[in-house]
């Protein structure tokens, strides 16, 4: 069996390629909303040209990424994407999204892990953060679950079905990592 340094225990990380458009052609408003906000359509040549642009952006300067998560089926499962990376000062923040008929199995924190181990061991960043909405309760959860500590709130930051919501920012550093999962 070949291994792979992106596949964790649930979930293998891919590049986006161009075959990907019909993924964000399907993603409906309850991931967009958790991503950012509920967006007006877009034609396939939008998503196309989108697609295109992120699975050549990868710049020799920057550590920012963004993966296709397949489960062990290659079954597309979700994305994951590191951004706003400093390795000056070793901190990055990550936005992840699971298909709604592929939660509650998993997957999410198998890639925060495998994402986690990555930045920490091998590019030696220090720390992650992630900003989650506070009406997205479940993955508030699951990231305290796997170590993220409440560090901040923004109150009434995003606006969508009629009411305010805060951003909720969460951090985990590399000692604080290591100390609960046994990484290399």
């Amino acid at each position: 069996m070949k291994v792979s340094y992106w596949t964790g225990e649930k979930v293998k990380l891919r590049a986006v390629e161009p075959k990907d458009t019909v993924i964000f052609e399907e993603l409906d408003d309850s991931i967009l909303k958790s991503l950012d906000s509920i967006a007006f359509p877009r034609t396939m040549l939008q998503i196309e040209e989108w697609v295109k642009n992120v699975s050549q952006s990868k710049s020799e300067h920057t550590d920012d990424f963004f993966w296709i998560g397949k489960n062990s089926n290659n079954d597309i499962i979700g994305t994951i994407e590191s951004m706003n990376c400093d390795s000056k000062n070793g901190t990055f923040s990550y936005a992840i999204s699971v298909l709604p008929s592929h939660r509650r199995k998993g997957y999410a924190k198998d890639m925060i892990k495998t994402l986690l181990n990555h930045y920490f061991f091998e590019l030696r960043y220090q720390k992650a953060t992630v900003c989650i909405y506070s009406f997205n309760e479940s993955s508030i959860a699951l990231h305290k679950s796997i170590g993220f500590i409440e560090e901040g709130r923004l109150r009434n930051m995003l606006y969508t079905e009629g009411s305010f919501f805060d951003e909720v920012y969460l951090g985990i550093t590399k000692e604080e990592c290591k100390a609960i999962y046994s990484y290399k």
